[in-house]
């Protein structure tokens, strides 16, 4: 099979929209930190351009939220702001570090209250393009939808925003004055700009632009980097059918639900996967409430699905999997080489190679020692160093 993808260059794609940018004040941007910022000029109208590699189409925006390059900078303080949670503790970067690929490296996250979650934080990197948004929930499908479960979620807490605490949250965000400016830019026509709604929109559009496609690996295809011997072993053992691993991974974004303006329907249209990682007592089951899709549909058939993560920054990404259970890429290679995890005691105990409900792809996996060093050497090579340091990514700078 071919093992090379088309090169990619990055090109820009302009939309035409009615679409927002600050004017200068001062040559830079204010702290959204305090209530004592020097109000900005409202924005004024400029085109929306996206930043994407040749053959990529752009993601597919929600017609009742357009971009606008006022919107994506107001959503990027949003995102940043620990008002945002009902204690003053926790922002969204808090379990979604820029340098971490927008994840926290924990195995389990937290919430503003300490409340421990029973997943692992996911990366966003190229986030716009993914089918579903959750680890294994089949109808969330939008930005603007998934933002809901942080904001408003009960179990777990995560930013602890309820019907007691919701409109002192806003009057926090309608008190700083830079904020007044920019909500006012971007939903002037509104009788009152601070809405939850439009938090979710302006933090659902600056999510859009995080879009990462200049790993080693993105200029190899490109021919402006290379690749190492064992590199390219990797690489060509990642698309074959020997290893498998492109048949969950072998999307653009390295998972298997990506859709844009051009592909519409996507890679895979709904695409949960069981890989072997528990089979408590020998009956498929897996660990409550984390039971993948099974949650949602109580079908028995979906039991300890979930969805294949992107592979882009991995390095970055540990620990592994939805519950953060594998610590190092190495033991994830070790685990879909044996076809599955074997729990020998415990309350979790059993032998998940003979899960009655895996992907059966797992078993087709064959990986000896040198295959699986140069898949690590691979997957180093899906870094991309420039997505990770980006500013316009960032926290906004303090002034």
């Amino acid at each position: 099979m071919n093992t090379q993808r088309p090169a990619r260059s990055l090109r820009t794609v302009t939309l035409w929209a009615a679409t927002l940018v600050l004017s200068a004040c001062g040559g830079g941007s204010s702290s959204t930190n305090n209530g004592h910022e020097t109000p900005q000029e409202p924005p004024v109208a400029q085109e929306w351009q996206w930043q994407l590699p040749e053959g990529w189409s752009p993601p597919i925006v929600p017609a009742d939220n357009p971009m606008s390059t006022a919107k994506v900078e107001l959503g990027r303080r949003l995102f940043h702001d620990t008002r945002l949670s009902a204690n003053h503790t926790q922002s969204c970067a808090s379990c979604h570090t820029q340098a971490s690929a927008f994840t926290d490296n924990r195995a389990l996250s937290r919430g503003a209250t300490g409340e421990v979650h029973p997943r692992n934080a996911q990366p966003l990197a190229n986030v716009a393009y993914n089918t579903t948004l959750n680890w294994a929930h089949p109808d969330v499908t939008t930005l603007e939808q998934q933002m809901r479960t942080p904001l408003f979620g009960t179990s777990p807490i995560e930013l602890g925003i309820n019907d007691s605490n919701s409109a002192e949250v806003l009057a926090r965000l309608r008190a700083d004055a830079d904020y007044r400016t920019r909500f006012r830019g971007v939903y002037g026509s509104a009788p009152d700009p601070f809405t939850w709604d439009n938090v979710i929109r302006s933090i659902a559009a600056f999510e859009r632009t995080l879009i990462s496609a200049n790993s080693r690996y993105d200029r190899y295809q490109r021919k402006t980097a290379t690749l190492t011997e064992t590199e390219e072993r990797g690489m060509r053992l990642f698309f074959s059918d020997k290893a498998q691993c492109a048949s969950c991974h072998g999307s653009p974004n390295f998972n298997d639900q990506f859709i844009s303006i051009s592909d519409p329907v996507g890679t895979s249209s709904l695409a949960f996967h069981n890989t072997g990682l528990f089979n408590i007592g020998g009956t498929g089951a897996f660990p409550e409430p984390n039971r993948g899709v099974f949650e949602i549909t109580r079908q028995p058939a979906d039991m300890g699905r979930f969805r294949a993560a992107s592979l882009r920054n991995i390095e970055l990404t540990a620990p592994y999997m939805h519950d953060g259970s594998i610590a190092t890429l190495e033991d994830v290679l070790d685990f879909y080489a044996d076809g599955g995890r074997v729990i020998n005691t415990g309350l979790y105990a059993g032998d998940g190679r003979t899960n009655p409900f895996k992907d059966p792809r797992i078993d087709r996996i064959q990986l000896d020692a040198q295959d699986k060093a140069d898949l690590r050497a691979f997957l180093a090579t899906l870094t991309d160093e420039a997505f990770v340091s980006n500013p316009a990514f960032g926290a906004p700078a303090l002034e």
